[in-house]
């Protein structure tokens, strides 16, 4: 059964009485050559759990049976049971879940998993959902060896932008302190059922073992980031005297200078590390005030 094949696509949900779900999000791929290359992304071994979300009619769950050792797939379309019961019947070691992942307690489903080995994520998100999604998973703080993700490539490039590129952004910064986004390769639009309005890229998030920055306040390290991110037109000063009215704005000036900025600096200038610096900073001033 070739899952990427359009008339094989269109006869199965015929079959099945089923139709693409716009509000979901539902582009089916219909390139075995790139779903191949998302399935051997997703883990550095084959002796691995891929917990897939959104499998759709299978065909990248397909995939991830034939090299791994377990799938669990998320899949909140009721109407898409039956088929990945019809598509995937030949595999023992898939286990299909009908949750929306935004609902699902991850660490009570996949504990078992983690203790027998690595456990990585593989998904293709459609792009209202990809930042809850992908936040859900990271502040989740699993031991996750990998999250391998298909998003639209406009987002993918803000994933994986360096500090001081337009596209870098608060998820940007928040991302690249759980781990490193790796844009893998780019997806045309014609190489989905139906076919999106844009292109979609492949990005491999590698998540550190242990988290290398140690802020003094994390909750205060990121309330830094969003504030600095909250008016990107501002200046990092005027930002952050917007985040923080517990100081004043001559405090906030000098804190900035403190770190080694400019006070005009805007908030896209900062990589992860001196976003940690910047909050022990603020955290001190804080502190400082109240004694």
């Amino acid at each position: 059964m070739n899952l990427c094949d359009i008339k094989s696509i269109r006869n199965i949900m015929q079959a099945f009485g089923i139709n693409f779900r716009k509000e979901l999000g539902q582009n089916f791929l219909t390139n075995k050559m790139v779903v191949e290359d998302i399935a051997d992304a997703c883990s550095e071994t084959n002796n691995a759990t891929i917990l897939e979300i959104g499998p759709g009619i299978g065909v990248l769950t397909k995939e991830l049976a034939e090299r791994y050792d377990k799938v669990i797939s998320l899949e909140i379309d009721t109407n898409l049971l039956p088929v990945l019961a019809y598509t995937l019947s030949d595999f023992k070691n898939v286990e299909i879940i009908n949750k929306d992942v935004m609902k699902t307690d991850l660490e009570e489903l996949l504990s078992p998993y983690f203790e027998k080995g690595q456990v990585s994520v593989c998904a293709n998100l459609p792009y209202y959902i990809t930042t809850p999604i992908l936040m859900k998973l990271l502040e989740s703080r699993l031991p996750f060896e990998a999250i391998t993700i298909m998003i639209q490539s406009e987002v993918a490039d803000r994933l994986c932008a360096a500090a001081g590129k337009s596209d870098y952004g608060a998820i940007t910064a928040v991302l690249s302190y759980y781990g490193v986004a790796e844009k893998l390769f780019t997806v045309q639009a014609d190489n989905f059922i139906p076919a999106p309005k844009v292109d979609s890229a492949v990005v491999r998030i590698k998540l550190y073992k242990e988290i290398p920055y140690k802020p003094k306040d994390e909750s205060l390290m990121f309330r830094t980031i969003k504030a600095a991110f909250e008016q990107r037109r501002k200046t990092l000063s005027n930002a952050l005297s917007n985040g923080f009215s517990e100081l004043s704005k001559d405090e906030i000036k000098e804190i900035i200078e403190k770190c080694g900025h400019r006070a005009d600096i805007r908030g896209e200038r900062l990589d992860i590390s001196e976003f940690v610096a910047l909050s022990d900073a603020i955290a001190d001033k804080i502190n400082s005030s109240k004694n």
